[in-house]
């Protein structure tokens, strides 16, 4: 826990620093998944609320972003959008699930999903989650 106060404390003070000298312009959250999120540092407000990290976004369509702290492996400032396709879905998206199948190809139902790889085809959009 040291090592995460010690983590915010000291981005906490290079934030304003590399905002102004306008070096780095956004700030990446990497996550144990692999998954990274970058946003603008030039409207970002971070927030810790027990264990999870709210990054607050005014400029963006997105409010905020957040990040149980025991998720997060790293965040870094970089020069580039690095984020990835890798997001969080809830259990409304199997709900509106039209088709999932797994790795072989094979049409499963919700109830059949054990742990693995699979294709979830909603209305909209068709994800690749992982159910653990």
């Amino acid at each position: 826990m040291k090592k995460v106060i010690m983590l915010f404390l000291v981005l906490a003070g290079m934030l304003p620093v590399q905002a102004e000298t306008g070096t780095y312009a956004y700030l990446t959250f990497e996550t144990s998944d692999g998954g990274k999120a970058s946003v603008s540092v030039a409207s970002l407000s971070l927030t810790i609320s027990g264990t999870t990290l709210t990054v607050a976004l005014q400029d963006s369509e997105d409010s905020s972003l957040s990040f149980p702290l025991s998720n997060l492996s790293r965040m870094y400032f970089s020069n580039t959008n690095e984020t990835t396709g890798i997001e969080e879905i809830t259990s409304d998206t199997l709900d509106e699930a039209a088709d999932i199948y797994d790795l072989q190809g094979h049409k499963v139902s919700k109830d059949q999903m054990r742990r693995g790889v699979y294709i979830v085809k909603t209305k909209n959009r068709t994800y690749k989650i992982m159910a653990k």
